[in-house]
């Protein structure tokens, strides 16, 4: 789950990292509002940001700087009138604008080669890391976190001395980097991006320096919502993709993927076997998708709806183990399925175990294609995906 920068920037000081006061507001008198109120307390300008799920806010006119509350009214009202890649603009962040000195990238991931959490830092704050990478992959230092005791404070000041920093700087970073990794493991968290983290003028400690996470990023783990009861009101469904939001809605688990063939199988095993065999078969599977344990009639046509959505899928493979999932109710859905769906697509039907037969009798009576073997219907699916959908 992607949550916006406020939030984001929350959940950062929730840990004790430094980050700038701000406020959210959905209309231009609630921000000249919030701007009066952190003009009042020092700024100087303050910045006004667009607060959608999406890269690239600036270069859509979605973050700009004001130098009064009046100015702070007129420039909301216009972000907030913007649509950035096809995300209508319903609230911006209101904060005060920093004085940088030097920009630092720093983040803690899910790396699931290693299974543990990555933190990686680069001087070249304020660029996407993919740009960084392709530039230098040398300006990218990285360090794998204990899986017991996060990052290691060496490790932390090993990643500051490799991007430049000393002193009072380096053991401020220290902290941040591992703070990020207490986010991750402590909040569920896949990625937990500080960038930029500035270098911003501070007359009043040590070395006249101190670093502020300006900007974060952070993605949470779906299926750990229920540890955090409070983070799911922090879910934008707006912004979410209508096919994701009713897969979750449904209790069906899905990943669109960018083959032709859709996939829907009864548990997670099965699921990622089902694939597998589709791509030794020659085909490219277009999705993960698990129905889960005793799924009825409706929950199977929603699946049918959500794989039919991805306009990619050219064939469907429906692969079913009937243990708590009764044959017959699947059979009964995707014969529902298929005379509400508003595209033909071609399909084979593998399904065995509880109530089988039954289900064999439905799918023979509504002429489905059948197999009897995972592997047979594998070659089918990618013989009918080759001859496309009719």
């Amino acid at each position: 789950m992607k949550i916006h920068e406020a939030e984001a920037r929350e959940l950062l000081s929730r840990f004790g990292l430094p980050v700038p006061d701000g406020a959210t507001a959905t209309t231009p008198a609630a921000a000249r509002a919030a701007a009066e109120r952190l003009f009042a307390a020092g700024a100087t300008q303050v910045v006004i940001k667009a607060q959608v799920l999406v890269g690239g806010r600036g270069k859509a006119g979605g973050v700009k700087l004001a130098a009064s509350a009046a100015e702070a009214e007129s420039v909301a009202a216009a972000i907030l009138a913007l649509t950035i890649k096809d995300l209508p603009v319903r609230r911006v962040l209101i904060a005060p604008a920093a004085e940088i000195t030097r920009e630092i990238y720093l983040s803690a991931l899910i790396d699931r080669a290693s299974r543990g959490i990555l933190v990686m830092a680069s001087a070249a704050g304020g660029m996407e890391i993919e740009e960084v990478a392709a530039k230098d992959p040398t300006a990218i230092v990285r360090e794998m976190a204990h899986p017991q005791a996060g990052l290691l404070p060496f490790q932390a000041r090993r990643l500051g001395l490799h991007i430049g920093l000393r002193g009072e700087l380096l053991r401020q970073f220290a902290a941040i980097a591992t703070g990020l990794v207490r986010i991750a493991r402590e909040a569920d968290a896949d990625l937990v991006e500080v960038n930029p983290l500035a270098v911003v003028p501070a007359p009043e400690i040590p070395g006249g320096e101190r670093l502020v996470c300006l900007d974060a990023k952070v993605t949470l783990d779906d299926s750990a919502l229920d540890r955090h009861p409070d983070f799911s009101a922090w879910r934008d469904e707006e912004s979410e993709d209508p096919i994701d939001r009713e897969a979750r809605e449904m209790g069906i688990s899905y990943i669109r993927l960018d083959g032709s063939i859709g996939c829907m199988v009864n548990g997670a095993g099965l699921a990622m076997t089902t694939l597998d065999l589709v791509t030794r078969a020659g085909g490219t599977p277009a999705n993960f998708l698990d129905i889960g344990g005793g799924a009825r009639a409706d929950k199977v046509a929603a699946a049918m709806r959500i794989i039919l959505a991805d306009a990619g899928v050219k064939a469907i493979l429906v692969n079913i183990f009937g243990g708590i999932t009764r044959g017959d109710e699947v059979a009964k859905g995707l014969i529902e399925a298929r005379a509400q769906q508003e595209r033909v697509v071609p399909m084979v039907v593998r399904i065995v175990g509880t109530n089988a037969t039954e289900a064999a009798t439905l799918l023979k009576a509504a002429a489905f294609e059948t197999a009897t073997s995972l592997d047979e219907a594998a070659e089918k699916a990618v013989a009918l995906a080759a001859g496309g959908a009719k």
